[in-house]
C-alpha cells in the first residue's frame, strides 16, 4: 500500500468512525455496462462486499456518496448493510458535509476511498482519504495513501482491513472463521 506520509496511515485509520465509498471505479472496475433497452448492470466484488461486513461488525459505519444514480448501488447498499447512501451528488463535498453534520462526527472521524478528480476534494479533506490503484494518477498523488488492488478488484477489502487492522479488530474478525 503506497502512502504519502505527513500522518501515517495506520495513525489515520485509528480514529475512524465511518468510511465512505464512491462506487463506480471503486466498488465497480469503472467500466458502465449498457443492455440494448437502455437498462445498466454492474459487477460488484464479493472479497469487497464481506471487507464491507467486517468492518461495519467491527462498530465502524459506512456510507456510498456517488454522483450517479443506480437502482443497482441501493440493491447493494442493503445487502451489504450500508448504513448510509447519496447518490445523485455531483457536490461530494456538500453531501460528506449533510452526512458528517447527521452523524455529527469530526472530520478526521471519517474515511474516504475515490478513483476520480470529484472524489479529491473529500478526500484531502477527511481524515483518511485513500484512492484505488487503478485512480487517476493526479488523485493517487494527492491521496494520504494507494490500495495495491485496483477498483472493483478488491481494494475496497484492502481499505476496510487497513482499518480494522489499525483498530485492532481484523485478527478477532478473520478468528471467527478458523
Amino acid at each position: 500500500m503506497k502512502q504519502f506520509p505527513e500522518i501515517p496511515l495506520f495513525e489515520r485509520a485509528q480514529a475512524i468512525r465511518l468510511a465512505i465509498f464512491d462506487v463506480d471505479g471503486v466498488l465497480t472496475d469503472g467500466r458502465l455496462y449498457f443492455m440494448p433497452d437502455g437498462t445498466e448492470f454492474k459487477s460488484f466484488n464479493t472479497l469487497d462486499g464481506h471487507g464491507i461486513k467486517m468492518l461495519i461488525a467491527s462498530g465502524v459505519e459506512t456510507a456510498i456518496i456517488s454522483g450517479r444514480n443506480s437502482p443497482l448501488v441501493e440493491k447493494r447498499a442493503a445487502n451489504l448493510g450500508i448504513q448510509y447512501l447519496i447518490q445523485g451528488r455531483e457536490d461530494k463535498i456538500n453531501a460528506l458535509e449533510e452526512l458528517r453534520q447527521q452523524i455529527q462526527l469530526k472530520y478526521q472521524q471519517i474515511a474516504f476511498l475515490g478513483d476520480d478528480l470529484p472524489d479529491l476534494p473529500v478526500m484531502r479533506l477527511v481524515g483518511l482519504g485513500m484512492a484505488v490503484a487503478s485512480a487517476d494518477a493526479f488523485v493517487r498523488e494527492h491521496a494520504h495513501g494507494v490500495t495495491q488492488n485496483a477498483g472493483g478488484m478488491g481494494a475496497a477489502r484492502e481499505f476496510c482491513e487497513l482499518i480494522m487492522r489499525a483498530q485492532g479488530t481484523l485478527d478477532a474478525a478473520q478468528a471467527a472463521y478458523l
